[in-house]
Parts: structure tokens; sequence; C-alpha cells
């Protein structure tokens, strides 16, 4: 059980980019392949394949071969509430931040 705290902080490292929560936020709402992912951001496909890998070997996203397209969907259904929590969490912070500051 000592580990739990080494395997969370990595848990939250593989989260610790943006192009990787935008990747999960986009398959929160369906699987997509590589191109369609490419639609919504701005990054050339090797580096979205790169942050997919990350994805994958941390265990968020599950990929399969259909032709010659890869795959991609949230491997576990938890995550867009995660991505959720974590952004109410965030809004709540800078809300009150701002309020602080007028407040000043």
């Amino acid at each position: 059980m000592r580990d739990i705290p080494r395997l969370k902080a990595e848990f939250f490292k593989a989260l610790g980019h943006p192009l990787r929560i935008r990747v999960l936020e986009l398959l929160s709402e369906r699987e997509r392949s590589v191109s369609e992912l490419l639609e919504y951001v701005t990054v050339e496909q090797p580096a979205l394949s790169q942050q997919l890998g990350v994805l994958r070997r941390a265990g968020f996203v599950t990929a399969r071969r259909e032709g010659s397209n890869v795959i991609y969907r949230v491997a576990d259904e938890r995550v867009p509430d995660l991505l959720a929590v974590s952004k109410d969490i965030l809004v709540d912070m800078l809300t009150t931040t701002r309020d602080e500051l007028r407040q000043s």
C-alpha cells in the first residue's frame, strides 16, 4: 500500500499535458480515429500519436484497428466524470480567486 501515492502521481502525470486532456474530452463524447481527432486539435499527426501512446500506456485509452484506421476510445467509463470533476474544482478555485481579488 506504500506505493499508492506513487501510483497516484503517475496516474495524474499521464494527464499532465493539455493535448492529452483535450483528446480525452473528445474521446469522452465517442470513439474516434486519429484523423477525426486531428480535425479538433492543432498539432501534427506524429505529435498526436505520441500523446495517444502516453494515454494508451497509462491505461486511459484503448485502440483497435479498423482497416487502415486506428480507432481510440476511453478505457474506463469514469474518465468523463474525472474530467468533469476536475473542471468543477478548477472553476471553483478560479471563482474564489476572482472574488478574493475583488474584495482586496
